[in-house]
């Protein structure tokens, strides 16, 4: 993604914080998921890749410095350095930009010859390689939403390969120099450009920093020590969670060899009730009473989402006022919850009786 904003990609200004980077990318790869329909998976990996060099303090930093020129493997592109941009070096005068031929007929190229300033060779941040986080999306009913529950999910991602425990030989295998690095885990590297020569060091791909290879490779990952599979991964859902909100599993998401797995980020949405709305801490419901019984006063039964409780109406209860039961609504703490508000309708019959009518004419003569 050389020569592109990473801002821009995540709809941010420059100064953004650090919770507004994270915010940005959550929703951004939950619109943009591959798995969902209308997901967009070149977009997907675009904000990834954003998301990975802003949400990380030393890579910002250097991205800050050298612009839309720095690419994330390994600094500065040759295209990113103009006069202001490099401190102040004019290299306009120099042969050799970008592959082409110098005075002296050797080929540089300023991406690879500053990446060894700025990042120690394009092997220097293996020892941060870090899985891929994953999202996914469930729907819970109301009732979960409130109390919290567990959900199980199946999940196709690339995990630890479960016969090799990651190591990438046959279980009992014996391990053996690795012949590309000499078993040293890294390669040391020299290079010339027109500024001198440079040495480097890179993590050793072939043993991935360990020096030693199996013998015999793991004949489930071919010696990745990763493999491509199906996981049920159970989710526990917390009380009082709300409609959008992520829940985030640490260690969840696909795996890397040699590396920090990624996480697992599951965005809940919650079926409406249709009895009962969410206003905070509490639960809001309509309840309708008889016109007799809104005068009078009564008891009535009321199903709440942990079981049926008695509400008194009182006598005079108007239309649109709210009865309030404590302790009935969203859980705050183990010991505390938020209250029930029931909003009172008064059901007025369509038609009345003889006596019905006799006894409201009687009611209207006495000036009520």
């Amino acid at each position: 993604m050389a020569n592109k904003d990473y801002y821009e990609v995540l709809g941010l200004g420059h100064n953004a914080s650090t919770d507004e980077i994270k915010k940005a990318f959550h929703k951004l790869a939950h619109k943009y998921h591959p798995d969902k329909k209308g997901g967009d998976e070149s977009k997907f990996k675009e904000i990834n890749e954003a998301y990975q060099i802003l949400s990380d303090e030393r890579k910002r930093r250097a991205y800050d410095t050298h612009g839309a020129g720095w690419n994330s493997n390994g600094g500065a592109t040759g295209g990113g350095f103009s006069g202001q941009e490099a401190g102040g070096w004019d290299f306009s005068n120099f042969g050799g930009f970008a592959g082409q031929a110098g005075q002296d007929g050797a080929s540089w190229d300023l991406g690879d010859l500053f990446g060894e300033f700025f990042n120690g060779g394009r092997g220097g941040a293996a020892g941060n390689r870090r899985g891929r986080d994953i999202s996914v999306d469930i729907q819970i009913p109301f009732a979960d939403s409130i109390f919290g529950s567990e959900r199980t999910v199946l999940i196709s991602k690339i995990g630890v390969c479960e016969h090799c425990k990651g190591t990438g030989g046959e279980p009992g295998a014996t391990l053996k120099k690795c012949e590309t690095c000499n078993g040293q885990g890294k390669i040391h590297e020299t290079r010339r450009s027109f500024l001198g020569s440079f040495a480097s060091v890179r993590e050793c791909g072939s043993c991935l920093g360990r020096g030693e290879v199996p013998v015999e490779r793991c004949s489930t990952c071919g010696g990745h020590g990763v493999v491509k599979r199906n996981e049920e991964i159970r989710i526990a859902i917390p009380a009082g969670i709300q409609d959008g909100e992520m829940i985030r599993m640490t260690g969840r998401g696909e795996a890397v060899a040699r590396g920090t797995t990624g996480d697992l980020y599951v965005k809940v949405h919650v079926e409406r009730h249709k009895v009962f709305q969410r206003d905070g801490e509490n639960l809001v419901m309509n309840l309708s009473v008889k016109l007799s019984d809104a005068l009078l006063g009564a008891e009535y039964k009321v199903e709440t989402l942990d079981g049926a409780i008695n509400v008194k109406i009182p006598e005079g209860v108007s239309p649109g006022e709210i009865l309030r039961v404590k302790g009935r609504g969203v859980p705050i703490s183990q010991s505390r919850r938020g209250d029930l508000y029931l909003k009172v309708s008064i059901n007025i019959p369509p038609k009345l009786s003889r006596k019905a009518q006799k006894l409201i004419q009687d009611l209207r003569e006495e000036g009520l």
